[in-house]
């Protein structure tokens, strides 16, 4: 009798809590998102130039699930009008797309601008302020032009500078119409990720390569912040950060909670702390136990790069906003003596031997990595607070995959409770400023291919024309965002 009780009150309570949910206040923002790779297809289209993942589906077809590329992908290399037309049915404030690298700049450096990729992206830019839509831009979501690959890509310390001139290319076309900016999208699997043969470029270094990696994609992110703060936000106004990916952690025991502190330095902070901290630089905690690590393991030095005075000034304070991008959550455990770690940020922090699992009551839908814990995401944004003050935070991605059918419950109900917990959120006081659901359409999922679906809208790969439809998920988030509230069943099961 007494359970029961307990149970009418904790529910009682949190319909209650719901009940007294405001609408989203002004300003707040509503997008969709996408990135180059994924939708454009037009691979070799005129003068574009390979990136690393052209190269990688073409040399390496078993990379990908189903065996599939990015070649024709939802071709919005030449239906990008109908993107325009599902974002204005759709109703956002503002689409984040990213630019191909090698598109805009087709070896890679900035003595050749494609005229073709320079009038592609700016038919898009002006088409979507035409519909009343802001742009958001990401210069970089994972498609390097394979010839600076070959010539050692992001463990190349001059790749700092190929990407700043990129950068300059970009804000000089396109700056007169775009007001906030992506550098880098994901960091942790641009280095982790590449350099765990996860995604393109696909190689085994994690030890070395990904740190390396870690520096310069820091340096470059920081540069070509400066450039716009300098030469193009005392004209322009705009806003430029970086994004980056979090998972939710928390420890399994009460023993754990020191290895889940350390885990996510090494997975998440190792590229926040560095940017948005007061004291800048590599963590502490992390940097002590990498140099100690590195000793132990014969190294003349610590294998996490040191940073210069110089450097770390360089680097702190490069943001305007905090850009975050959150999908699921995870326990952390120590590893087991003779325990195999499992697939990198999935399944392990192999670096520092912890091992990420989920709880039984956190689900999944369409992908089994992708466990549904609407409460990660606000904890997620308190600990933001916690760690980097009073920041403004834009969420640049959230979403589930789900079912290949137009009825997508689980996304619905995906996005309604994850809201939720941004509403929450900016009730504990937290400036969340807008919400960006990952992501407009179905398409080529990395390296699952075409098997798993994000989109809000389904795309028929087996035609053509591409044809792009609604789903549920879409005319729920649309309804939304026109009534800048969220409407919840309160249903309460005793």
């Amino acid at each position: 009798m007494c359970s029961r009780a307990v149970v009418i009150v904790l529910a009682l309570t949190r319909a209650l809590e719901v009940a007294c949910l405001k609408n989203f206040p002004p300003g707040f923002r509503f997008g969709a998102a996408s990135a180059a790779y994924q939708i454009e297809g037009g691979w070799n289209v005129s003068d574009k130039g390979e990136s690393i993942w052209d190269h990688i589906v073409h040399t390496r077809p078993g990379f990908v699930a189903d065996l599939s590329t990015g070649d024709e992908a939802c071709d919005s290399y030449h239906l990008w009008e109908e993107d325009l037309k599902i974002l204005e049915e759709l109703g956002v404030d503002f689409y984040r797309f990213s630019i191909s690298w090698p598109r805009l700049l087709p070896n890679g450096f900035s003595n050749h601008i494609s005229e073709d990729g320079c009038r592609y992206y700016s038919a898009l830019i002006d088409g979507l302020l035409a519909r009343g839509i802001a742009p958001v831009v990401t210069l970089y979501h994972w498609d390097l032009p394979q010839n600076l690959q070959n010539l050692g890509g992001w463990t190349n310390p001059l790749v700092v500078e190929w990407f700043a001139d990129y950068a300059r290319v970009a804000f000089f076309l396109f700056a007169d119409r775009v007001n906030t900016w992506i550098t880098i999208n994901e960091p942790c699997f641009v280095c982790d990720g590449a350099y765990r043969d996860i995604i393109a470029p696909g190689l085994k270094d994690h030890e070395i390569g990904a740190l390396l990696c870690t520096k310069h994609v820091l340096l470059a992110h920081a540069v070509a912040y400066r450039i716009y703060d300098e030469e193009y936000k005392p004209i322009y106004g705009g806003e430029v950060s970086i994004t980056n990916q979090e998972f939710w952690l928390e420890p399994k025991t009460e023993a754990d909670l020191e290895l889940t502190l350390l885990a996510r330095e090494y997975a998440f902070s190792r590229y926040t702390y560095p940017i948005f901290s007061a004291e800048g630089g590599w963590p502490p905690t992390l940097k002590a136990y990498m140099a100690r690590k590195s000793e132990q393991e014969g190294y003349p030095r610590s294998r996490l790069p040191a940073l210069t005075p110089e450097e770390i000034q360089m680097i702190k304070g490069s943001f305007d906003f905090f850009a975050l991008n959150h999908y699921t959550s995870r326990t952390v455990r120590a590893l087991k003596p003779g325990e195999q770690p499992g697939h990198y940020m999935f399944e392990s922090v192999e670096e520092v031997g912890a091992v990420l699992e989920s709880k039984e009551q956190w689900a999944s839908d369409g992908s089994e990595w992708l466990k549904v814990n609407p409460e990660g995401l606000r904890h997620n944004l308190n600990l933001t607070r916690q760690l980097y003050g009073d920041v403004r935070i834009l969420i640049t991605e959230n979403g589930c995959s789900s079912a290949d059918t137009l009825n997508d419950t689980g996304r619905v109900s995906y996005i309604r409770d994850y809201l939720e917990q941004v509403l929450l959120s900016i009730e504990d006081g937290i400036k969340v400023i807008g919400y960006t659901a990952w992501s407009l359409m179905d398409n080529f999922e990395w390296r699952d291919g075409y098997q798993t679906r994000f989109g809000l809208h389904a795309v028929d790969f087996t035609d053509p024309r591409r044809t792009r439809t609604a789903k549920a998920s879409a005319k729920y988030y649309r309804n939304v965002m026109r009534s800048r509230s969220l409407h919840v069943d309160h249903k309460i099961e005793l």
